[in-house]
């Protein structure tokens, strides 16, 4: 039996704890909040994130780290990316004192702002070598709600080493949830991480009633301007019509289940910035990403004219309107450029 230690009790994370948990596993899920683990442990439940959702009686929270990662041969951080850095150093002073090596996993879809670091990055350089069996990323077309509710799933687990790959594939793989391996780390955080940035773009279309047209341009022009940044870092750009590419901006960029379709769905209805982060009570990662990619495609001199509209509209203050319209009247071109 494996021991997998999950950092972080929101959404994702307790749904990758419970389908851990459900194969079988030594499952612990660490918050911050010791209030909720006591909910968790009392009720199976995480009601501010998966409502009333049953989970694995198997599924353990604490409060405490040690604990949590104490003889655990996986760890996945699943912490909001502006808090990955501060947890993993959190992490690699815990590790040290246990003298353990883990696999350690990145499960969070995000770039942190000003450094502009993928999530892996951020562990690899806050997590030292000795304490570590290997370095992965998991990403792919995956709502909490779903898995929770055991939807056929497929993800992938990604690692320049293929055996700490499959060592995920193993953990978590079962007759609903199912992980492919792949090498391609850049290519999947890249596509993880932008697919955010379009999935506020399709919400804003719907709420302001543009129909099946405007979101059709809209995938196939944002998977475009997503595969150009991530072939810029050197990404396969085969990896873009994957699980983590086309697979995760389909279901992040479709469903009321996304806090980011539904953040852009609130902005297309009129709503402001403010009220929409208020409303949403949970963190938008694709409010941070999409500064830091828009930052990144000027650096890089990506054209990415997509997410230079939603970077101007969230933080520029510009009408949502105009800056569709804006989009329609760039000059003409060649499809692949």
């Amino acid at each position: 039996m494996t021991k997998v230690g999950v950092l972080g009790a929101g959404s994702w994370g307790t749904a990758l704890a419970n389908v851990a948990a459900e194969n079988g596993h030594e499952v612990a899920l660490w918050t911050h909040r010791p209030e909720q683990a006591e909910v968790i442990n009392a009720e199976h439940k995480n009601p501010k994130y998966l409502g009333d959702n049953e989970l694995h009686a198997g599924l353990w929270a604490t409060g405490d780290m040690t604990q949590a990662v104490d003889k655990a041969d996986i760890i996945l951080s699943v912490v909001p990316t502006g808090a990955t850095r501060g947890v993993a150093k959190q992490l690699a002073d815990v590790l040290a004192d246990l003298d353990q090596q883990v696999i350690l996993v990145a499960a969070t879809k995000g770039l942190e702002p000003h450094t502009y670091k993928r999530v892996s990055e951020i562990l690899e350089e806050e997590v030292p070598a000795s304490s570590r069996n290997g370095l992965a990323v998991i990403a792919g077309p995956s709502h909490a709600e779903g898995v929770v509710k055991h939807d056929p799933t497929l993800i992938t687990a990604v690692s320049e080493n293929l055996k700490v790959a499959e060592a995920l594939q193993h953990a978590l793989t079962n007759s609903n949830f199912r992980v492919y391996t792949g090498d391609d780390i850049v290519g999947a955080e890249i596509g993880a991480a932008l697919k955010n940035v379009i999935a506020i773009a399709a919400g804003a279309l719907e709420g302001l009633g543009y129909d099946s047209n405007a979101k059709a341009a809209l995938f196939t022009r944002g998977l475009a301007e997503i595969s150009r940044l991530g072939q810029g870092f050197g990404a396969n750009p085969v990896t873009f019509m994957g699980l983590s590419g086309v697979g995760d901006l389909f279901v992040t960029a479709t469903s009321v289940h996304s806090r980011n379709y539904r953040a852009g769905l609130q902005l297309g209805q009129g709503h402001t910035l403010d009220e929409i982060v208020e409303n949403m009570g949970m963190v938008i990662e694709g409010i941070s990403t999409t500064k830091v990619a828009y930052e990144l495609s000027q650096k890089k001199h990506v054209a990415m004219p997509i997410t230079e509209s939603i970077y101007k509209v969230l933080y520029e203050g510009l009408d949502i309107k105009l800056a569709i319209q804006e989009l329609m009247d760039r000059p003409v071109q060649q499809e692949g450029k």
